[in-house]
């Protein structure tokens, strides 16, 4: 491996020690920068047209590139050459200031780490050398890293200099945590996002810089390095060093990249996933155990199991447009994932593998959570589809595994189907005797706890729902099935969020899903919970008052009206005050409310 004899630079070993990748290949210009084209633009036009900010905020993942970008920014503010003698991101050939502030030894530009200095007295350092010119440079500029770290009295100390610098001063910024910085510095602050560079063009830049290296990295090891390094160009370099030391001399390969990393086995981890997708959970545990006795971390089994579940629906939604990294091999099998299981199952394992990573992560013997996890997800394949599983409940049908529905196109997935139960009568045709009819069960009897709408109210009435229990008092529903169905009139004063609420708590208490849905139709009249009881009570509120003792009490007290009716305990024997019927619930706290309306 070739080493760095550049005195200096960026921290080089003046001596012509080894010096690491992430330190050696630093950008040293503007179009070094990888992944951040958007944010260069900016810059390069606010040079052009004179609008350039006296305070930048630069913020990002670790390792893009936001330290780099403040100190190229410096030199961008101060350059100046033969040709040039203004702020310019065009910073070849080096100007007059540019090696001095790459050094960090130019007495114009200032460097704070303010994880190490976080006080107000390191602060006013900054605020008492403001008000002086620049002795060689154009400004005089401040970089602050981790500027988030700065305490609440340094913050304020700032503010007043910070909002109101001197033509002469520029303040750049830099920090990993932007919600910890206050807003009132966010706002005097140009903010430029750093992005995750993507996985397929750090990969190429480790390869350019494996080709100025002299050194041989599979194209397949370096795609893992670029995935593990998460969008982080220091994290690759780093993870590349690494790798370059498995093998001197020799070709590194994608499995030597798996073992430094403790990865499993791409093509492995495709096996166990279509497993999975068979609902072969003898064949998903062993196979998630072999790769676990080969030194495979069990929560990064997950995580690549997730990545082709992505892939497969990525594959599944862009169909010819999805671009798949990865060998023929693995193109094919993917996309055959796609076709053999349903957008609803994809999204299904999706959501089951992410309870799994995050069982893992707490799990005690994480190998043996994410066996678990296997279980469940094979037993998963063997259930229906959560929208085919609200059909049938609403149909009355059976699931069966491996027989399709009658009367139904056969479905192209390999997976369960339905056997519906017979839509017409089966009559016992012996000579002589009455016909025995066989009818399918009708829609009531499906297994939930909500049979009319009224114990839905009664439910949410019981968790103390008040808001919830008051509008569905007043909502007039025209259909309700306790299969999944609920259709309603439209109001103006009914909450906006209500379908939103009440498919939750419906869903929380039933296994399939509801379908919540207005209408501004009705062929009869329709009359809310709250209306019938209202009308209910007033009829019941007329029989009293023709009752010859109530009618008399009436009379000789003019002007006074019954309150309200209430029953009486039928054993209590003697002159009792009136109660509640005991098999009749206390009135909730949202029909009191109501009352009191």
């Amino acid at each position: 491996m070739s080493e760095s004899n550049s005195p200096g630079l960026f921290g080089d070993e003046p001596d012509g020690g080894y010096v690491v990748l992430a330190r050696k290949y630093r950008p040293k210009t503007f179009a070094d920068l990888i992944g951040q084209e958007a944010m260069v633009r900016t810059i390069a036009n606010s040079f052009a047209l004179g609008r350039i900010p006296h305070a930048t905020m630069l913020t990002g993942v670790r390792g893009v590139g936001k330290t780099t970008t403040a100190r190229l920014l410096a030199r961008a503010l101060n350059y100046k050459s033969g040709a040039i003698n203004g702020p310019s991101v065009e910073l070849d050939p080096m100007g007059e200031n540019c090696q001095a502030i790459m050094e960090s030894r130019h007495p114009d530009v200032f460097e704070m780490d303010a994880a190490s200095r976080t006080g107000i007295n390191d602060i006013r350092e900054i605020l008492d050398s403001v008000r002086y010119a620049p002795v060689m440079a154009r400004y005089k500029v401040y970089i602050i890293d981790e500027v988030h770290m700065l305490s609440t009295q340094a913050f304020n100390g700032l503010l007043k200099t910070l909002e109101e610098p001197p033509p002469h001063v520029k303040f750049i910024f830099a920090t990993t945590e932007i919600r910890k910085v206050p807003v009132t510095v966010l706002s005097r602050c140009q903010r430029f996002d750093l992005k995750r560079i993507d996985s397929e063009r750090l990969a190429e830049h480790l390869a350019s810089i494996c080709a100025k290296e002299g050194v041989k990295v599979d194209t397949d090891a370096l795609a893992l390095i670029a995935r593990a390094a998460e969008g982080s160009a220091r994290d690759g370099l780093s993870l590349l060093d690494q790798a370059l030391v498995q093998k001197p001399g020799a070709s590194v390969s994608a499995a030597d990249v798996r073992d430094m990393l403790g990865l499993a086995d791409r093509g492995r981890v495709l096996d166990v996933f279509e497993a999975i997708a068979k609902g072969d959970a003898k064949a998903a545990i062993t196979d998630v155990r072999n790769q676990y006795d080969s030194g495979a971390d069990p929560t990064l089994i997950l995580r690549d199991l997730l990545d082709v579940g992505h892939e497969a629906a990525r594959a599944q939604a862009l169909g010819a447009d999805a671009r798949i990294i990865g060998g023929a091999d693995w193109v094919e099998r993917v996309r055959g994932l796609a076709e053999q299981l349903s957008p609803a199952q994809l999204s299904r394992l999706w959501q089951m593998l992410l309870k799994a990573l995050e069982e893992a992560g707490k799990a005690p013997d994480p190998i043996a959570a994410v066996e678990m996890a296997m279980v469940r997800l094979c037993a998963a394949q063997s259930l229906p589809p959560p929208e085919e599983a609200a059909r049938l409940l609403r149909d009355g049908a059976s699931w069966t595994a491996g027989v399709s529905p009658a009367g139904s196109a056969p479905s192209a997935q390999k997976s369960p189907t339905v056997n519906a139960a017979p839509a017409q009568p089966v009559a016992n045709k012996t000579a002589g005797e009455t016909p025995a009819v066989q009818a399918q069960p009708p829609a009531h009897t499906v297994d939930s706890p909500f049979q009319t709408f009224e114990d839905v109210t009664k439910a949410v009435a019981e968790e103390r729902d008040i808001e919830l229990e008051l509008a569905l008092e007043r909502l007039k529903v025209t259909r309700f099935s306790p299969a999944g169905e609920v259709v309603y009139i439209a109001h103006p004063d009914q909450p906006r969020d209500l379908v939103r609420q009440l498919k939750a708590f419906l869903e929380e208490r039933t296994p399939f899903e509801w379908t919540i849905r207005s209408t501004t139709e009705s062929t009869a009249p329709i009359e809310s919970l709250a209306d019938r009881r209202k009308r209910e009570e007033a009829r019941a509120l007329e029989e009293l008052k023709r009752q010859p003792f109530v009618a008399e009490a009436l009379k000789h007290f003019p002007g006074a009206e019954i309150a309200k009716v209430t029953q009486p305990v039928e054993d209590g024997g003697g002159d009792v005050a009136p109660f509640p019927q005991r098999d009749a619930p206390a009135p909730s706290p949202a029909r009191k409310k109501e009352a009191d309306r």
